[in-house]
């Protein structure tokens, strides 16, 4: 599947308040970032013989796309053109060896 028909088929789904959309969207996408983190954290500690469970990350990465997705849609930005232009920053930055660091100017 390529992000522009997960964009389509995932906007199917999108039930939410139009009006409230990017309040809505940025803090559920702030809730699933984080659950990704717990369940790193979890590892990082020893749950499950420290372990992170395959299944359950590619479900909370699943959950983090779906609202990256719903952003992108709101704004009626399609996903291909979002990770177009990430690689080129990130191959650009890597050409000119300025992957480290910090600020989006590097």
């Amino acid at each position: 599947m390529n992000l522009n028909e997960y964009q389509k088929r995932a906007k199917k789904t999108a039930i939410y308040p139009v009006e409230q959309a990017f309040p809505y969207l940025a803090t559920g996408l702030a809730a699933e970032a984080g659950e990704v983190a717990g369940l790193i954290s979890k590892g990082i500690r020893g749950d499950h013989m420290g372990m992170v469970d395959h299944n359950d990350l590619v479900k909370e990465i699943g959950d983090v796309l779906w609202f990256v997705s719903q952003l992108a849609t709101q704004m009626d930005i399609d996903l291909s053109e979002v990770a177009e232009i990430n690689l080129a920053k990130l191959e650009d930055r890597q050409k000119r060896g300025k992957l480290k660091g910090s600020g989006d100017n590097r």
